[in-house]
């Protein structure tokens, strides 16, 4: 993970890999991307580069003359280093000193040559004082560009991790987010620290003893293990939390990072949730109530943002969280509908609610942001999704018409009903009006008369414990 002290951020570059079955628009759009999640980072930004490639599994992910490039912008030598340098004997060393006196016109003369084959172009006005890729790199593939470049190399995964790590707050993200970084870490160990084996150890002892990177790797896997069991433990008392409102109706925040949705649950519940123009300002779920509040309650909760190449271990660490989603009755696709590419981003987040088996909750469309849309625009996407719902969520107006149509919309399930309530019969009223809507209220010798709407099995729960 990159930390720094500098007061300055640091000038990062943009390095894209374009593979055959990617186009021109999505190379753009994925830079464009990465760029917002390097700012989220502090970084700055000074310039981006790509290269179209067969493959990204290559020693250095880039040809030759683009490593060069690079170099160009970094100060490094363009040329991976030995991976290994062994100690030479004095006399090796006198040799080699000798042989490259007889050869030095030679070298100079093919030195020149290179420099003019690799000066292509002018040198950048800014040096970069960090890569970042936009892909996944390997241990090995990350060593090579830093041995090249001279800088430190990040690929999409470092940074989407280090985003997490600084926006979690409660125990249980700062958990999941440790977890991942870990298991980021751990297979570069190799690639950055040193492989001398450990002593051994007197009386009884076996050989060599562990590496030191072997010896790093085993404490990373007893880490990983102990904040697993400490996750474990939290994510009890969250499924406990969401037995006690089993009964209770509720709606979760899906979609792509920076789409609205926590201002769109600020705007829904009334509460002081986070709000912020960046990626990934939340991870942590919320859970409030709708207000003003509606009988029977309905829970708005808000849930982590996706992203394109999220890494697997992160969709895994966060399961504890994205279950919120999968034991919601209803999920709200909340998209970015000024954003020219919010509906790969849909695709993204259908897609990881599939990983985790929630793709077949009932779910609406929600289109935010219109403010930002032309009147032509607008009618557009009114004739392509034709059953979503359009908003903004700062427009009052907007939110308090969502509001009624998300308690229409359960309504539907609801049937009507009169209970006929015994004034001997104690608690039952209290139970109805938490529970149910009333419709109408009467009295008469007998008790009171309630016309209500509810699903038919709390009135069949409320009538079997009540005895009405």
């Amino acid at each position: 993970m990159i930390t720094t002290t500098q007061s300055k951020p640091l000038k990062a570059l943009l390095v894209g890999v374009q593979l055959p079955k990617v186009s021109d628009e999505e190379l753009q759009g994925s830079l464009a991307e990465l760029a917002r999640l390097v700012t989220t980072l502090g970084y700055n930004v000074i310039g981006q580069t790509s290269q179209r490639r067969n493959s990204e599994r290559t020693a250095t992910v880039l040809g030759d003359g683009k490593l060069k490039e690079l170099a160009n912008w970094t100060g490094g030598s363009g040329v991976v280093g030995p991976m290994v340098v062994k100690k030479l004997h004095k006399a090796a060393l006198k040799f080699k000193k000798t042989q490259t006196d007889d050869e030095e016109d030679t070298d100079l003369e093919t030195e020149e040559t290179e420099d003019e084959e690799f000066v292509e172009s002018e040198a950048p006005k800014e040096s970069a004082d960090i890569l970042i890729f936009d892909c996944d790199l390997s241990p090995s593939q990350l060593r090579n560009l830093e041995s090249a470049t001279g800088v430190t190399v990040l690929d999409r995964t470092g940074v989407i991790i280090e985003i997490f790590s600084r926006h979690a707050r409660t125990r249980a993200a700062r958990l999941q987010v440790e977890i991942a970084r870990l298991t980021y870490v751990a297979p570069r160990l190799r690639e950055t620290g040193g492989g001398e084996d450990r002593g051994g150890g007197g009386v009884g002892g076996k050989g060599a003893g562990e590496s030191s990177v072997e010896l790093d790797r085993r404490k990373i896997r007893d880490r990983i293990k102990e904040l697993k069991q400490e996750l474990s433990s939290i994510a009890q008392e969250h499924d406990t939390r969401r037995a006690r409102r089993g009964q209770e109706i509720s709606v979760a925040l899906v979609g792509y990072t920076n789409a609205g949705k926590s201002s769109l649950m600020r705007a829904l519940t009334g509460s002081e949730v986070l709000v912020a123009d960046k990626l990934f300002a939340t991870l942590d779920t919320t859970v409030r109530m709708l207000y003003p509040e509606s009988v029977p309650r309905i829970l708005i909760s808000d849930t982590v943002g996706f992203i394109k190449k999220l890494p697997h271990d992160l969709v895994a660490s966060f399961k504890s969280t994205l279950d919120e989603a999968l034991n919601a009755s209803l999920l709200l696709y909340v998209v970015d509908s000024s954003d020219p590419t919010f509906r790969s981003q849909l695709q993204v987040t259908r897609t990881v609610l599939d990983e985790v088996g929630a793709s077949e909750i009932q779910s609406l469309l929600v289109l935010n942001k219109v403010d930002r849309l032309s009147s032509e625009e607008l009618q557009k996407l009114k004739s392509e999704f034709p059953d979503a719902v359009y908003l903004s969520a700062r427009d009052s107006k907007d939110v308090a018409t969502f509001r009624l149509r998300l308690i229409s919309y359960f309504e539907t399930d609801m049937v009507d009903s009169e209970i006929l309530v015994p004034y001997t019969v104690q608690g039952a009223i209290g139970e109805i009006r938490s529970k149910m809507r009333v419709i109408a209220e009467s009295y008469n010798e007998k008790g009171v008369l309630l016309k209500v709407r509810a699903h038919q099995e709390h009135l069949d729960r409320l009538k079997s414990r009540f005895g009405l």
